[in-house]
């Protein structure tokens, strides 16, 4: 494709902005090349929480430099600023300039997508609960990025993507229902039996039924033809659905009125944060996401020279000096200090450096586990509210 840049090309800097260009000559032809530490942070403040994810791109770019790198652990939900008004560092370089510096524009980039994506995911998976959460955005983006939005949407809390190289990535079976366009070339009911031919034995069977008549009678349908039919699902655009609980709740009702109470409801199209609750309410079993998740906002991160040569200094607006990330084990606030230990001021217990080396001079520590990633983010969902 022509217009995704290779690793190659970032490394080689053809993805920097050019003032960076400009720095390198100046750097080159006056001999300077001091040590700085570097860190990122960012000013998002008007959400619940944050997500860090993305340290597999970014230790890609950064390995094989001769930079020590620390970040939280990917996965790690955070407030922007600490208890006292910091703004948290989530990763911190340590380096000659002139080996990595002007890789900022890349560095950036590779975490801010992918946290943005990872953190509206656990929005959704919050709201959503124990009920099921399928990724659906793949296709409101450009398909180069298939793998980066599926990862990020389960490290998120999504219980499932779409595509196929987003779940071999990831190492899970790619989960989804059936196309329109199966049940147009097909009709309804043929379509259906199709399908049911066609899938996995041990798959989800889940017959999408809004293409053409009335979801409830669709849905009726649909149970009688697939005879271990796992869910019936809702699709239905907005321009046409009206309120969306009410047509949840009737094909609940009609279901459960025909004896198919365990067949559930996966609703999708569309589909926005503050939708989930009325809908749940209304008897939807699971939900598929597509375009809020994928296309999320990124992440503003920002990176800074902090100090140089070992001394404290940065730009005004920043807050000077080589720091550590601190939380408390027992209520989860942050603290940001230059001191190697520090003690939770809310309840006097031990803090945890939340700080990891994942690039020890350039050699990359980081080791990816996606799963238990995805559990930690579960884990750390529970500690905090929405609001």
């Amino acid at each position: 494709m022509k217009n995704i840049a290779s690793l190659d090309d970032i490394i080689n800097l053809k993805t920097t902005d050019i003032y960076f260009l400009r720095v390198k000559e100046i750097l080159e032809k006056t001999g300077v090349n001091p040590f700085v530490t570097m860190e990122i942070t960012t000013s998002t403040s008007n959400l619940p929480w944050i997500i860090l994810s993305g340290l597999d791109d970014l230790t890609d770019i950064l390995g094989g430099k001769k930079v020590d790198v620390f970040s939280l652990p990917e996965g790690t939900l955070f407030p922007s600023r600490d208890i006292r008004g910091i703004p948290i560092p989530v990763v911190k370089i340590r380096g000659n300039y002139s080996d990595f510096g002007m890789l900022e524009t890349a560095i950036l980039g590779s975490i801010s997508e992918a946290s943005g994506i990872a953190t509206k995911a656990s929005f959704f998976k919050k709201r959503v609960g124990d009920l099921p959460l399928l990724s659906f955005g793949v296709r409101r983006m450009h398909p180069a990025l298939a793998p980066l939005i599926d990862r990020n949407s389960y490290l998120g809390g999504c219980d499932k993507v779409s595509s196929i190289i987003g779940a071999e990535r990831i190492g899970i079976k790619a989960e989804g229902t059936m196309p329109h366009s199966l049940l147009l070339l097909f009709g309804e009911e043929e379509g259906w039996k199709l399908y049911d031919s066609a899938v996995e034995k041990d798959a989800s069977r889940i017959a999408l039924v809004d293409t053409y008549s009335d979801e409830k009678e669709s849905s009726i349908r649909a149970a009688r033809v697939i005879k271990n039919l796992n869910a019936v699902r809702l699709d239905t655009p907005s321009s046409r659905r009206g309120n969306f609980a009410d047509i949840v709740r009737e094909v609940r009702w009609e279901l459960d009125m025909n004896g198919f109470n365990n067949v559930g409801i996966i609703v999708s199209g569309g589909i926005k944060e503050e939708d989930i609750e009325s809908i749940k309410n209304a008897g939807a079993s699971g939900f598929g996401v597509g375009t809020a998740i994928s296309s999320a906002p990124s992440v503003d991160f920002a990176m800074d020279i902090v100090s140089i040569n070992g001394k404290s200094k940065t730009k005004k607006g920043k807050f000077s000096g080589d720091k550590n990330v601190f939380r408390c084990p027992t209520c989860h606030r942050f603290v940001v200090s230059i001191n190697e230990n520090e003690i939770c001021p809310q309840d006097g217990t031990k803090m945890d450096n939340m700080f990891v080396k994942i690039i020890d001079s350039g050699e990359i520590l980081y080791r990816e586990d996606i799963k238990k990633t995805r559990e930690y983010v579960l884990e750390q969902m529970r500690w905090f509210p929405l609001s």
